[in-house]
């Protein structure tokens, strides 16, 4: 069945009603795993000490979740963007664009925007270390001021953006540019920063290319003696999609609880509001509770899962969740009618990056079943009730649950 057709049929079953309880989302960012000879063919999740997840568990359906379509890993945008119940190969949002609306910048039409590394390249010019040691935010506060001084490639106004510790993003605003444009960052070390080239035809975005290039020249040599932050990667080079609103499709006021620009730019992208930054897991959810009678639907986001993924640190990916079961019960206290918990994608220690296995899901509600499981684990979600199926149908589940569907046909 075809997109717009399966959307004219959610929207017509969909009751006029709002929830009677709360739906929430919450994403242990890359929690999903795989379990290898040198973990004691254990994963993260089996590793960890979770008391409160395994009680949840049994009163729980699981399943696991493709986040486009079988053997494509994805980025967090698609990722995100599948949980939200946007099929993220018909709905693309590059990470430049997400990750400018996180941090505040005011895009408009026509900008092209870029999410940048510092990185650490030698004298040959090779990728050594893509994150350039996670340099301190102090020091890339320091670094964006020296980019932003370029001011202007031609026409076009450059302006810079820190985030956190090597993160930062660029804003290429005029000169009639457009996106999106290829990766200069080459993912992984041991080569060599990647041209920009449009792969498109059109003038728009050869001229966008040319302006990076331009930007790439004046920006290199002002970098040069900041080692382990001596380049810098961009990706995800693109312009403002169009697409349509969280609330206007769902019929629900969302809000998202997330520390990190990217996550708050995805949520802001389709209309979520995001509330200010809580920056550890129990004010998080402590977050959820105090604003418990404004909105229907609650994205919250944990990030250490993915960030301990991409290091190959078992153990500190553990530690996360073994932090998120510790406060959990937070949450509980004013308990969700639907809860969702899974990741985006899965980030294996043992790739140290993002993955194309099917990440585990809980769903919990009064009416979801249970799968009589012991644990929220790759291995339990493998025998779960609702099997594997792609992560855009999570939210169609959840407001099922949530009897916000009537039945279809006679």
């Amino acid at each position: 069945m075809k997109t717009v057709e399966e959307e004219t049929l959610y929207r017509s079953l969909r009751l006029p009603h709002r929830p009677e309880g709360k739906l929430v989302l919450l994403v242990l960012d890359g929690v999903g795993d795989i379990a290898t000879a040198a973990t004691g063919y254990r994963t993260p999740l089996e590793a960890a000490v979770t008391p409160n997840l395994d009680e949840l568990a049994q009163t729980s359906a699981m399943g696991r979740m493709t986040p486009v379509l079988p053997g494509i890993t994805p980025g967090s945008g698609p990722g995100h963007l599948g949980l939200f119940g946007y099929d993220p190969a018909v709905f693309r949002a590059d990470r430049g664009v997400i990750e400018a609306l996180g941090l505040g910048m005011d895009l408009k039409l026509g900008d092209v925007a870029a999410r940048a590394n510092f990185c650490t390249v030698n004298a040959e010019g090779i990728v050594t270390d893509r994150r350039a040691g996670r340099i301190d935010s102090r020091l890339n506060r320091v670094l964006c001021e020296k980019l932003g001084a370029i001011g202007r490639i031609g026409e076009t106004r450059i302006i810079v953006r820190r985030g956190r510790s090597h993160r930062f993003v660029v804003v290429f605003r005029g000169g009639g540019i457009a996106g999106p444009l290829p990766d200069s960052d080459p993912h992984r070390t041991g080569l060599p920063i990647r041209p920009i080239i449009a792969e498109s035809r059109e003038e728009s975005a050869k001229r966008a290319a040319e302006v990076i290039a331009g930007f790439y020249r004046r920006a290199m040599p002002l970098l040069s003696e900041d080692l382990p932050a001596n380049a810098f990667l961009l990706r995800g080079i693109g312009s403002l999609p169009r697409i349509p609103g969280f609330e206007e499709r769902f019929q629900l006021g969302a809000a998202a609880i997330a520390v990190y620009p990217m996550y708050r730019g995805l949520a802001q992208l389709i209309g979520m509001r995001n509330l200010e930054r809580a920056r550890e897991i129990p004010q998080q959810f402590q977050q959820y509770l105090d604003e418990f009678q404004h909105f229907d639907y609650f994205f919250i986001h944990v990030k250490g899962t993915d960030m301990a993924g991409e290091d190959g640190d078992f153990d500190g990916k553990v530690a996360v969740i073994e932090a998120v079961d510790h406060a959990l019960p937070i949450l509980l206290q004013k308990r969700p009618l639907v809860l969702a918990i899974t990741g985006d994608h899965s980030t294996p220690v043992a790739l140290k990056s993002h993955s194309w296995h099917p990440q585990p899901v809980l769903l919990n509600s009064p009416v979801c079943g249970s799968d009589k499981l012991s644990r929220f684990t790759e291995t339990c979600a493998n025998r779960g009730s609702l099997g594997v199926f792609q992560s855009q149908y999570l939210i169609r589940l959840m407001m099922a649950n949530a009897g916000l569907y009537g039945k279809f046909g006679p």
